[in-house]
């Protein structure tokens, strides 16, 4: 049974991949897997269940390349700033992931992201080595010891809500203020005349 959830997964990536999460089908992904329809229901309950899982995955890995290829080591300014720009490039380069910046699928698909713990999944991943990373920088006198880790954490993952309204906010001007708001969080954070 798990082959055939296996098998429909990776059928539904490549579709995903190749055709967009609009041009797929649940019958596409049945016949690729070599399966029935009726079949793929047993698994999955949608093709929006479905893509969520797979989403949740790429975006999974995308995270975990992030956290071995930054060095964090270096001056946070720069950790920080370098750590974005691969999370954007990775979203950009990635069909899947990309599907994030359609405003119509995402409005679509936005409750089913939220039902199966899709931001709950993205911030476990991610806080645990986030937080362990502010707890370090603070011991090393490199970002400021007087605000809570809590609320340093809450300022890193409030840039990811404000991509999601690129549009409203300014498309030509977009990647620079996401430029300079992180940017400017970090020399907060590094700014010890507080």
């Amino acid at each position: 049974m798990e082959d055939k959830k296996a098998d429909i997964f990776n059928c539904g990536k490549k579709l995903f991949s190749s055709k967009g999460f609009k041009d797929t089908n649940v019958s596409n992904i049945a016949k690729m897997a070599g399966i029935a329809v009726g079949t793929f229901y047993n698994y999955y309950s949608s093709k929006e269940k479905l893509f969520i899982e797979i989403y949740l995955k790429e975006n999974e890995k995308l995270k975990k390349s992030i956290m071995e290829s930054v060095d964090m080591d270096n001056d946070p300014i720069k950790v920080v700033k370098e750590a974005i720009a691969i999370n954007l490039n990775g979203m950009h380069s990635n069909p899947i992931l990309k599907e994030w910046y359609n405003r119509d699928l995402f409005s679509k698909l936005e409750k089913e992201f939220y039902e199966e713990g899709g931001i709950e999944s993205i911030y476990e991943l991610t806080n645990s080595s986030i937080a362990e990373l502010i707890r370090k920088w603070k011991t090393e006198k490199k970002i400021r010891d007087d605000l809570d880790d809590e609320f340093i954490l809450s300022l890193f993952n409030s840039v990811p809500y404000i991509e999601i309204h690129k549009e409203e906010i300014g498309i030509h001007h977009f990647p620079q203020i996401i430029d300079y708001l992180v940017e400017f969080i970090m020399k907060g954070l590094t700014d010890f005349r507080k």
